[in-house]
């Protein structure tokens, strides 16, 4: 398993967390500036509106009219100005005649003074307005409003002030809830970025984004180096993974090289691979036809936190695996024939050297031609009945390892046997061959008559073989299990050869006839279709 070194297991947690940070922080601040010019704006315009209001009141009250007519008391429009001060929470509500003196004041001392502030002169001439300027109470807003008598002439003007601290304290106080709220949404940005990177950790099997590179060129290699051919597909069933060895036998089967993206089933209707995903079962050395191409596939499914999320196949076809086993069962069958020849050989070699020292040449000679004898019949039997030197060599190498064993093996052709049109046959009768005799032999060498016959008969395209041994036999209970994969009367991990054979045969499409009773020896009899290789005339 890859372990990262601690220093920079948390490099891309740290890199998550700052990025989304900045963004959180980012977008509030913007949010932030927009919003408090917003409230800014909103504050003085209301702050104006709230001016306006209460200068346009004062300005239509009959108390103000009546003392610029002067036909009221400027004792009342004090005590009028000053209460209308105190109900609105303005800084100040002054009265004004024409000549801009003052009428009422906070400060009774100003009171018929001149307005200060120099912004009085457009209200004097009838506008309203608002304006910002500095007073004998300090800066403030003011609202001005000209008075006018009933018949619509200007008499005086009204001026209203709110302290400009005032309005920096409403604008402030906006501000803070705006900051208050940028302040828990950064914090829960941050949450958020920890359980985010935490997640992105998770999801990522805890590696860094320079691992998952380094892990993704390294897989993209070795899958596309081996050479079975390999083929993934999601939990939809959508191809997500072909390698270059399955897009050659594809393409030799006559597919869209283009698979990557489709639906399997479309593309390839007998794979099963659905099926791997709703069962979540191995399904391993198995057969596929592939356009006329048959391919050995194993198909596994894929399994994350217990959970099937896609299906993976592997396949390689046939007639290579087939090759090799060949090359296989070649060598393994001229080592056990030269293991048995060698140890024949030495048996020969101490007749011979027994009869050197006692002097019997006569003896000697006849003993040394009839071992030359033996050996070229056989051999040459062997080879002038079968025509396929695959099948005659692994013959040869039985015929040796059984009288290695201390085992009589027999073999009988009465017509000659062709070499096959399909040169997979020759594998499929070394499967079923060899292990009826590897069967047959070992239950005769605890006989009495330890003997094996191999009889070969082809005719009208129906190749028999049948192997007797003189074993202790079976029953009819225990010929119903032999054939199951897996069980076997001799101990553990044993019991895979008949059921070898069993399917050799089923593939050859031919039959399997078991004969046995106890203490007389057991047959097998298979009947196979068997076409022959035609040879042109030279």
């Amino acid at each position: 398993m890859f372990i990262l070194p601690q220093t920079f297991y948390s490099y891309l947690q740290v890199i998550i967390i700052i990025f989304v940070c900045i963004v959180v922080v980012l977008s509030l601040l913007i949010t932030d500036l927009i919003i408090s010019k917003g409230i800014t704006s909103s504050v003085e315009g209301t702050q104006e509106e709230k001016a306006l209001d209460v200068a346009r009141m004062v300005a239509v009250t009959p108390q103000a009219k009546e003392v610029l007519e002067g036909k009221g008391s400027q004792t009342e429009i004090q005590a009028f100005a000053n209460e209308i001060k105190e109900q609105t929470n303005v800084n100040f509500v002054v009265v004004m005649d024409m000549d801009g003196n003052r009428l009422s004041h906070p400060e009774p001392s100003k009171v018929g003074k001149h307005f200060s502030g120099g912004d009085e002169g457009p209200v004097l001439e009838g506008k309203e307005y608002v304006s910002i300027s500095k007073g004998t109470l300090g800066h403030s807003m003011r609202a001005f409003t000209p008075i006018k008598n009933e018949e619509g002439e200007q008499i005086g003007a009204v001026a209203v002030g709110i302290s400009l601290k005032s309005v920096t304290e409403a604008v402030h106080k906006g501000r803070m809830g705006i900051f208050m709220g940028t302040l828990i949404g950064t914090l829960i940005g941050v949450i958020g970025a920890v359980s985010l990177a935490r997640y992105f950790k998770k999801i990522l099997l805890g590696l860094e984004p320079f691992a998952i590179a380094k892990l993704l060129e390294e897989r993209s290699s070795m899958l596309q180096s081996v050479r079975e051919g390999i083929i993934a597909i999601d939990q939809e069933g959508k191809i997500t993974l072909v390698n270059k060895a399955a897009s050659k036998l594809f393409q030799k089967a006559g597919l869209d090289e283009n698979a990557i993206g489709k639906n399997i089933e479309d593309y390839l209707p007998d794979t099963r691979l659905t099926r791997i995903i709703k069962s979540a079962e191995m399904d391993l050395d198995q057969e596929q036809n592939l356009h006329g191409v048959t391919i050995l596939v194993n198909r596994v499914p894929v399994v994350v936190e217990n959970q099937v999320v896609g299906a993976i196949a592997t396949f390689r076809e046939k007639l290579e695996v087939q090759q090799l086993a060949e090359q296989l069962t070649g060598v393994r069958n001229y080592a056990d024939a030269l293991r048995a020849q060698a140890h024949e050989f030495m048996n020969k070699l101490h007749v011979i050297l027994g009869l050197v020292r006692t002097e019997q040449y006569d003896t000697l000679a006849n003993y040394v031609s009839e071992t030359v004898n033996h050996r070229e019949t056989e051999v040459g039997f062997v080879t002038k009945k079968v025509q396929d030197p695959v099948l005659a060599g692994f013959l040869i190498g039985k015929l040796s390892f059984a009288r290695e064993s201390g085992v009589s093996l027999y073999f009988d052709c009465e017509n000659k046997l062709p070499k096959p049109a399909n040169p997979e046959i020759t594998h499929e009768l070394i499967t079923i061959i060899g292990n009826i005799l590897d069967n047959a032999i070992e239950a005769s060498v605890d006989s009495i008559n330890k003997k094996v016959d191999l009889k070969l008969d082809y005719a009208e395209e129906i190749l028999t073989i049948e192997v007797k041994d003189t074993g202790m036999g079976m029953t009819n209970s225990l010929q119903n299990k032999i054939l199951d994969k897996g069980f076997s009367t001799k101990g553990n991990n044993r019991g895979f050869g008949l059921f070898l054979l069993t399917q050799a045969v089923e593939r050859l499409e031919g039959d399997l006839i078991i004969s046995s009773k106890p203490g007389k020896g057991t047959t097998f009899a298979v009947y196979i279709p068997y076409k022959v290789e035609v040879r042109k005339n030279d």
